[in-house]
């Protein structure tokens, strides 16, 4: 009997609404407070979804060792990858913990889903999961149509205001963001009717205005997707015909959303979706001259994989790629601040090495195999969960091989727990329908809660940099707000960038540009960087760096580089760096950063604090 052919369990009246609240909240949420435009969803994600497995209440978490080992392992083996690049590097503590936080929620999550399919309970759980994200995924959908055809009614609090014209963001604020969303809302609504819980015309209703609104996004990764849920139609002869012509037209949908925007453009003489993005980038011209933009992605995964040569056991660590990409002359350089590589095999090998990164990516291959093979022969209700879960984990993996999802917890967390409720759908290991709660079940609902406080209390810490970039009335002195800001957690970078941006304290200076440095790197900072080291001596690291930041072509530093143009040549900035130097060279931990001399006023912008620049051009696919 399989583990979800049970029927005599109690009902769980408090899964549905958890799991609703767990999809809809932290991807609907577009309330959001500076620096990051996206924290308070991630926080949200980290309570909700660990609000749901304390609802589960897993037991027999030794078990799920054995059953999930190696998705868990590869979690193991990132996560102590972060802790080794801040105790042997320079990666700051509060973004090595926010990793390891990351790590340990996702191995709740993949355990909690294998230990309750494993009891009898996985398609309880999977239909709870269905329904929160087809309706966020609709949910998600209502704010693309608004913020493409009536952009006047988005309000920042409830709707968020789109920055690219004519193409839908979502209140993720980011077009590949919501385009992962809607597919997985497709996969979801596709279940519920193959489980009987929708009818068919509603199903083909919800499939078209998630395409439509897919459409919307111009994600060329979702077109790409919609391939995936056409072969799992294809392929799965154990799904109801209904739901298979419903996937294998995917695709066919997108092409008639295509048609009827294009369409509509041609009427309003306003491109919209993906028509606006083609005539944004020029269309096809660009592919047909070689003329493409810098900050294409075969452009960057060629100066990433630049970087695996030059580091190939090792890597550069754990979170370092944007500090030694940065640092490091390439011909022909991206010219935005990228802070991923936006290929998940890539970052592995650009930041653990060749090695490492060959064995995450095989017990990561292995976990995927091991589910379809659990997963394949599942018959009826079974079938449709497990294999569902199954596509759910592809699309957020072929995603990955574009961008970095899995670095946020609103794709990372469900992902996790859908990977582990396939997993966990052996037959052999179902445990008996008239189990009990246990006290190694106490444990499971134990760690929910701990999730979901760990979510409510990494939100107050954060408030701590927010009082930095957007000050209430009687908060302070800048100083004070950045030394409070430093004593963070896992928010204090946001706190060094202020300090290394601004006139700061030279303590508060020092630490800043040491630690800022290792999140992101931006022209503000090199700026500030590049000052700092001529100041103290350090000239032809100073030069090394501004031929750095000339290599962006940003026009923020052309302040900066004036006294060139001026025939200024005592300037550093305008002078050749006269030997080569590694990205190694510049870093500094924070305890050699508070033994720094005293520094002079110039070492730090006089600009008003600033948001730092977000990294990764991820709302460009």
């Amino acid at each position: 009997m399989s583990a979800l052919s049970q029927t005599d369990r109690p009902h769980n009246p408090l899964l549905l609404p958890a799991s609703l609240l767990a999809a809809c909240v932290p991807t609907l949420l577009a309330l959001h407070q500076p620096p990051s435009t996206t924290l308070l969803n991630q926080c949200a994600a980290i309570s909700m979804w660990g609000g749901l497995v304390a609802v589960l209440a897993p037991g027999q978490w030794l078990a799920a060792l054995r059953g999930a080992w190696a998705v868990l392992l590869a979690l193991v083996w990132v996560g102590g990858a972060a802790l080794v690049s801040t105790l042997s590097g320079a990666l700051p503590m509060s973004l090595a913990l926010q990793a390891v936080g990351m790590v340990l929620a996702a191995a709740v999550m993949v355990m909690a889903g294998l230990q309750t399919a494993r009891r009898g309970d996985g398609l309880s759980l999977y239909e709870a999961v269905a329904w929160g994200l087809w309706v966020a995924g609709l949910a998600g959908a209502l704010v693309a149509f608004i913020q493409v055809f009536v952009p006047s009614l988005s309000w920042d609090d409830w709707i968020a205001t789109s920055g690219l014209n004519g193409i839908a963001v979502g209140n993720l604020r980011q077009p590949n963001h919501l385009c992962s969303l809607l597919m997985w809302a497709m996969v979801a609504g596709v279940s519920l009717h193959a489980m009987g819980r929708v009818g068919r015309w509603v199903m083909w209703l919800s499939l078209a205005l998630l395409v439509w609104a897919m459409e919307l996004t111009a994600s060329r990764t979702g077109a790409a997707g919609l391939l995936l849920l056409m072969l799992w139609g294809l392929l799965d002869r154990r799904l109801p015909r209904s739901a298979r012509w419903a996937l294998v037209a995917t695709p066919l949908l997108y092409v008639l959303a295509y048609g009827a925007m294009a369409a509509w453009g041609q009427v309003t003489h306003h491109a919209l979706g993906a028509g606006a993005r083609a005539a944004a980038e020029g269309g096809l011209g660009d592919l047909a001259t070689g003329t493409g933009s810098p900050n294409s992605r075969p452009n960057v995964w060629r100066t990433a994989w630049a970087l695996v040569i030059a580091n190939p056991w090792w890597g550069v660590g754990f979170g370092e790629f944007n500090f030694a990409w940065s640092l490091t002359a390439f011909d022909h350089r991206p010219t935005s601040f990228f802070d991923h590589t936006h290929n998940l095999p890539l970052q592995l090998a650009v930041e653990l090495g060749l090695p490492a990164a060959l064995l995450v990516m095989g017990l990561i291959g292995w976990g995927l195999w091991r589910a379809f093979r659990i997963t394949a022969a599942l018959p009826d209700a079974a079938g449709v969960a497990g294999r569902g879960s199954l596509v759910l984990v592809l699309l957020v993996m072929m995603h990955s091989m574009v961008e970095y999802p899995l670095w946020y917890a609103y794709f990372l967390l469900p992902a996790a727990l859908v990977w582990g409720l396939a997993l966990g759908l052996d037959a052999a290991h179902s445990a008996p329908a008239n189990e009990l709660i246990t006290p190694e079940r106490n444990w499971g609902m134990w760690a929910g809660v701990l999730m979901s406080m760990a979510g409510a209390l990494a939100l107050l810490d954060y408030q701590k940099a927010v009082v930095i970039y957007a000050p209430p009335p009687g908060s302070g002195s800048l100083d004070g707000r950045i030394a409070r800001g430093q004593g963070s957690l896992l928010f204090a970078h946001h706190a060094d960038y202020a300090a290394a941006t601004n006139e700061a304290p030279a303590g508060n200076l020092a630490l800043g540009l040491a630690r800022a440095t290792h999140s992101l790197v931006d022209t503000r900072l090199m700026i500030a960087w590049a000052t700092y080291l001529a100041d103290n001596g350090q000239v032809d690291r100073a030069r090394w760096l501004a031929q750095r930041l000339r290599e962006f072509r940003n026009s923020d530093a052309d302040e900066f580089f004036e006294p060139c143009k001026s025939g200024d040549v005592k300037a550093f900035q305008c002078q050749a760096p006269q030997a080569v130097h590694s990205w190694r060279e510049f870093t500094v931990t924070a305890e050699q950063a508070l033994k720094a001399p005293a520094l002079p006023a110039s070492a730090a912008a006089s600009a008003p604090v600033s948001q730092p620049a977000l990294g990764g051009s991820s709302a460009s696919q």
